[in-house]
């Protein structure tokens, strides 16, 4: 019941803080965030055959829980971490680095003792590198949509 809570609220809470958005950024944004959550999802398909982690009650549970991962704080995050920090480069690579280090420790270690996930062939210094590798592929990808977008 608690993982179950714990999936909606990840889900649900992120899409709260969009009203805080204005809509032209939350458009502006959202493509990043649609590839960022893309790779995100590359990522949790991946975990399947190589065991990065394992969720309880099988693979639907296992997809429900990244659904709401990407879905909610991941998506909505990216969108934040974008409409606060582009074009300042050094802000964007301390704030995900500072968020990213957040995700693979603090919020990783309660997950698990919460039961939502176990990591089997995955550390959370893992989770760090393909979030910090993420955030590096992702910003040069809004770069050339903001430069596309002013060409024309």
């Amino acid at each position: 019941m608690l993982v179950a809570i714990i999936r909606i609220g990840l889900l649900v809470i992120p899409w709260l803080t969009v009203f805080f958005i204005p809509k032209n950024v939350f458009k502006k944004y959202t493509p990043v965030a649609i590839f960022a959550s893309l790779l995100v999802a590359i990522n949790c398909m991946l975990s399947v055959p190589f065991k990065w982690w394992t969720v309880k009650g099988g693979l639907l549970n296992k997809v429900i829980n990244d659904v709401s991962f990407i879905l909610g704080p991941f998506f909505i995050g990216t969108i934040w971490i974008f409409r606060l920090t582009f074009g300042k480069f050094w802000l964007y690579l301390l704030t995900n680095t500072v968020m990213d280090l957040f995700l693979a420790f603090p919020i990783n270690w309660l997950m698990q003792r919460l039961r939502v996930y176990k990591l089997v062939n995955f550390k959370s210094k893992h989770v760090f590198f393909i979030s910090i590798c993420f955030a590096l592929f992702i910003y040069p990808y809004q770069l050339f949509i903001s430069q596309s977008k002013s060409s024309n």
